[in-house]
């Protein structure tokens, strides 16, 4: 019973990270993408410091400063500017499926930096994932567009800031690092201001009603999918990640008139398949791997 009140609580927690997107994008028609990251920044950034207090975690503690958590926070700074960036270039379900690689993008990562063991069973599959990704890009063709290789940039800085995560010392708050996350993003959209010269807005009550959404929903998705991982087993729950993708094709279609073609569709459909499969052999050797030690 754990592990379905686990994936319900998982699945609304993508549906969450989604309508997050969805706002984020809806306000780039309107609002300079620096301006919004500062915004989200702060907003974000305040309720996780908040709820850090509350628990009376040591937000300035020496080792949440370490050299390797300031680039963990430089990471989740560049991931965050691009992938907002081809938010507002790139249609919803392109942006959501293409991120879907980030699994497959860490896999490879801790078997190139970390020394983890990766057969050709996984390896096959990564690039069966990445073929899916050619399918949706398109590169060299017509329909190319530049702007979603911002999303492969956002998807290797983010695998850098995971890896970096699964060395973390234990002693420092899940809130506190949620905090740096998200307080790196007013830095990130200072610069992106800077660098793309663009005039600050004057915020509507419509804007800061999206915002509100924005902050609202991203802080519940964090929230699901550390709750979900904790009642319920990984190797059940985790793989319901990817309803992300389904919930940001329906919003793309039912909010901003996208049509994903069949060619999308099935890039999509590899990059999940993919996906599952790494995800299910690194549970399976797990397995192996303990029971082996308990023999």
């Amino acid at each position: 019973m754990q592990n379905v009140h686990g994936i319900l609580i998982i699945i609304a927690a993508m549906l969450g990270f989604t309508l997050e997107d969805m706002f984020i994008k809806a306000l780039s028609a309107s609002l300079p993408v620096g301006q919004i990251l500062m915004s989200l920044g702060i907003g974000s950034g305040g309720v996780f410091a908040i709820l850090a207090i509350a628990r009376r975690d040591r937000i300035f503690v020496p080792a949440a400063w370490s050299p390797i958590m300031m680039l963990r926070t430089l990471s989740e700074a560049l991931g965050a500017v691009l992938f907002a960036t081809a938010l507002a270039r790139v249609d919803l379900s392109t942006v959501a499926a293409v991120f879907q690689t980030l699994p497959l993008v860490i896999t490879l990562g801790a078997a190139l930096f970390l020394g983890e063991a990766v057969g050709w069973r996984r390896l096959t599959a990564i690039l069966v994932g990445f073929f899916g990704v050619m399918l949706i890009i398109r590169p060299g063709t017509a329909g190319f567009d530049p702007n979603a290789l911002l999303v492969l940039g956002a998807v290797l800085a983010v695998a850098v800031r995971d890896l970096i995560t699964r060395r973390i010392d234990a002693s420092v708050s899940s809130f506190v690092v949620s905090f740096q996350s998200f307080a790196s993003l007013i830095p990130g959209g200072i610069l992106l201001q800077m660098l793309n010269t663009s005039t600050y807005e004057a915020l509507s009550p419509s804007h800061l009603s999206m915002f509100a959404g924005a902050v609202v929903f991203g802080a519940a998705g964090y929230w699901g999918v550390v709750t979900a991982l904790r009642i319920g087993e990984a190797s059940v729950v985790a793989p319901f990640r990817y309803s992300r993708l389904l919930f940001s094709i329906l919003i793309g279609m039912l909010v901003f008139s996208e049509r994903p073609d069949m060619l999308t569709l099935l890039g999509a459909s590899l990059i999940i398949g993919s996906g599952l499969f790494t995800f299910l052999r690194e549970q399976r050797l797990a397995q192996t791997h303990h029971t082996a030690q308990s023999a």
